[in-house]
């Protein structure tokens, strides 16, 4: 989830204790997570609207305690009890195989740096008009990329975290799709997964079209439907149409600044911004081809000058009008990526009162949210359904 993130590469030392949660065993729910949530859900009906509100998303898994986008991190997700865990940002391989990175480019989240049979494979690129310089997947077969593995990608903040760079593969959305129906048996309780499309315009005009290769996949293990565990997700707006005419999935569109342009509106000439998208009449466009958004969580509570919040926006008002859910991303415990009010002290890896910036967006109504950190939203639920 999420290319325009800020503040990931700054600095600092030190370490606030973790903000503790009690566990029960694999697949099991933070204790004493109260039955309203599960309630608020089941009255929603099926498929997506049975699941818990807010709904706690683990963003590229438990990505706050292991590195991302890994079978580990994953496992770690719904082991704290997590929803959905967003497992898979995908993007292919050079012989067309779907993996889950956050980036197609993969110096900056595995060890293919310190491979020199592949220091050749080193480009600068064009991606999404920014010149990016590094290794990408749609370079390497999946052979080759399973010789790879897996490093903490913003190592200043989750310093905790490098200590599991080297363990673990990148995994393909096939071992995803397996996974989440191992864990769904083992656990007796349907797992969701929350699948991103990365960069569909860049990719389709290299002959590696995401959006009919993530069809085919679903629709081999049988997850192309209404009702099926499996939430789409894309930045650009025209890729989620596109998905619409090939599987019958939940679609979520993701929404950036809201002076940003998606990519492909660039590619195809709209004028419009994200801007556009959120009023009602582009909300209710959207909802003509999907359920849901995943703002900024600044589209749905502004920021000041000073980094500290202001008053919440209409957005979810008007999404909800339109039908849609709102997901916005991304909370986290770590000082940088929580709005100023909520930080304490000045380490980069130090945790903030995660809890007030969570009281402050559940208060605006939003159906959930992405965070790095499950055990803490979903204590975070818990107090405020509890009062």
């Amino acid at each position: 989830m999420g290319t325009q993130e800020s503040d990931e590469r700054t600095g600092g030392t030190g370490r606030r204790a973790l903000l503790g949660a009690a566990m029960l065993g694999a697949g099991g729910a933070v204790l004493g997570l109260s039955g309203t949530a599960r309630a608020a859900g089941a009255a929603r009906g099926g498929g997506l609207r049975s699941l818990p509100v807010p709904t706690i998303i683990g963003h590229r898994g438990a990505s706050g305690y292991r590195p991302e986008h890994t079978l580990a991190a994953y496992q770690h997700a719904l082991d704290m009890g997590a929803d959905i865990v967003e497992a898979g940002d995908l993007v292919p391989t050079k012989d067309g195989h779907l993996v889950c990175r956050h980036e197609p480019e993969i110096g900056g989240t595995t060890d293919v740096a310190n491979h020199p049979e592949f220091a050749d494979r080193k480009r600068t690129k064009l991606l999404d008009g920014v010149s990016t310089t590094g290794w990408f997947t749609e370079d390497f077969t999946l052979a080759e990329l399973k010789t790879l593995r897996a490093k903490e990608r913003i190592p200043v903040n989750r310093p905790h975290n490098t200590l599991y760079d080297g363990r673990w593969e990148i995994p393909t959305f096939e071992e995803v799709l397996d996974w989440q129906d191992e864990q769904t048996r083992e656990t007796g309780k349907q797992v969701w997964i929350y699948p991103e499309l990365k960069h569909p315009t860049y990719f389709r005009k290299l002959g590696l079209g995401l959006e009919e290769r993530v069809a085919r996949v679903l629709r081999r293990h049988g997850k192309d439907r209404k009702n099926s565990p499996v939430i789409l997700q894309s930045f650009e707006p025209t890729s989620i149409q596109r998905l619409s005419g090939l599987v019958a999935n939940p679609l979520v569109v993701l929404l950036s600044g809201a002076s940003s342009r998606p990519w492909d509106f660039r590619e195809n000439g709209d004028p419009r911004t994200v801007a556009d998208l959120i009023t009602p009449e582009g909300l209710r466009e959207i909802a003509s081809y999907a359920q849901g958004i995943g703002p900024t969580l600044d589209l749905v509570i502004p920021k000041d000058a000073s980094g500290r919040l202001t008053r919440p926006t209409t957005l979810v008002r008007d999404a909800h009008a339109a039908g849609l859910l709102l997901h916005p991303y991304t909370l986290r415990n770590e000082n940088p990526f929580l709005p100023a009010d909520f930080r304490r002290g000045t380490d980069a890896d130090a945790y903030g009162d995660v809890f007030g910036a969570y009281r402050a967006y559940f208060a605006t109504g939003i159906d959930g949210v992405f965070t790095d950190h499950p055990d803490t939203g979903l204590l975070a639920r818990e107090d405020f359904l509890n009062g």
